[in-house]
């Protein structure tokens, strides 16, 4: 009983000391964040923001979700993928390709075509995240509606959960559901933080260090998550860094 309340108290210590050093992990971070979108000079606006990414690797690497990526570009008027970089108003965009896709788990792998590299994010691994453990989350959750303006949402590790909750009924079953059934189960983080659709692809990070643990989704997982219920509020979901890493590993 001594032992398991004098880790109590040391984990209750450790936390006001990973939120006194928010503030610097937030700065640290902000530079390695990106919009994601694409590019049309005839169109008003010529940038349409679908979601969040940010820089790994060797700072020509940026990760967000899938779904993010549009599917089609028009070729016939010159559409680009790219990010946008920079902040308020004061912000330009880099063209991108597609370099990897893992629709299993909803992430995307896009490379800078030109210009200097980003400031990177350091992967951490997510097999080592626990429960209770205080996170944050950076994107940019309205878009470019008021400028790209980076906002921050802390966030407890709530659970470890499977991806797929089983429904009370088969008749509630749809043939995505019943695939990820078939498949090893893939466990996702369960945050108490709210984030929002333009969030999606926004880097989880450890508040204390700044490692990335995972990858805000806000489409891909509630379709299968929450199929059988409505969907509350508070509560998001990302994917563990792990399958960022295996991402960036294919050629």
């Amino acid at each position: 009983m001594l032992a398991v309340c004098t880790a109590l108290a040391t984990c209750l210590t450790a936390l006001p000391a990973a939120a006194n050093k928010l503030p610097a992990t937030i700065a640290a971070v902000k530079p390695s964040i990106v919009g994601v979108g694409t590019f049309l000079k005839t169109r008003s606006p010529a940038v349409v923001f679908s979601g969040t990414g940010f820089a790994v690797g060797d700072g020509l690497s940026i990760i967000t979700n899938a779904h993010v990526v549009p599917s089609n570009l028009d070729a016939g008027k010159m559409e680009q993928l790219g990010v946008v970089v920079g902040a308020g108003q004061d912000f330009r965009f880099r063209p991108a390709r597609l370099a990897a896709l893992d629709r299993a788990h909803d992430l995307a792998h896009l490379r800078l075509e030109s210009g200097p590299p980003l400031p990177v994010l350091t992967l951490g691994d997510s097999r080592g995240a626990v429960e209770g453990q205080a996170l944050a989350f950076t994107g940019f959750p309205l878009g470019m509606v008021l400028g790209l303006n980076h906002v921050t949402h802390r966030a407890t590790l709530s659970a470890i959960t499977p991806i797929v909750m089983p429904s009370l009924s088969s008749r509630r079953l749809d043939a995505r559901a019943i695939t990820q059934l078939q498949r090893d189960p893939l466990h996702i983080f369960q945050l108490d933080g709210t984030a929002y659709p333009g969030n999606s692809g926004s880097p989880v990070y450890d508040a204390e260090s700044g490692a990335v643990l995972g990858v805000i989704n806000m489409v891909f997982v509630k379709g299968l998550k929450e199929s059988a219920i409505t969907s509350p509020s508070g509560i998001s979901y990302a994917i563990p860094s792990r399958y960022v890493q295996e991402l960036l590993q294919q050629k």
